[in-house]
């Protein structure tokens, strides 16, 4: 109930739409939506991903698969707990080219491993 309230209230102070904020805070933080993909070896590609990233990252998490955050971009990849999959999920800080560039390039890794 309370992010109802929140929301409305936001709406009441403000000129733009639900559809405007909404569409500034996704340029704001462009993001690949998640991408999924048949591996073979989920855990290899788990090891391999870090070996290449995670040296030049501000920030590792292990949470929920490998999290990593750099100064103007994100990722996230991690295993399916109900399928044979890894789930692969880039966001950046308003620079979509930057978005697309990193998620083909993890993807390419990625697909290194692909059954």
């Amino acid at each position: 109930m309370l992010p109802f309230l929140l929301v409305s209230s936001l709406l009441l102070q403000s000129s733009q739409t639900l559809e405007e904020m909404v569409a500034q805070a996704m340029a704001r933080y462009p993001c690949s939506g998640e991408i999924n993909r048949k591996v073979s070896d989920p855990q290899r590609v788990l090891t391999h991903l870090r070996s290449l990233y995670a040296a030049h990252s501000l920030h590792e998490d292990h949470l929920d698969g490998l999290s990593l955050t750099f100064s103007t971009w994100r990722f996230n990849v991690r295993m399916s707990n109900t399928e044979p999959l890894l789930r692969l999920n880039v966001e950046s800080r308003g620079d979509r080219a930057l978005m697309e560039d990193k998620t083909q390039e993890i993807l390419v890794q990625i697909d290194r491993y692909a059954e």
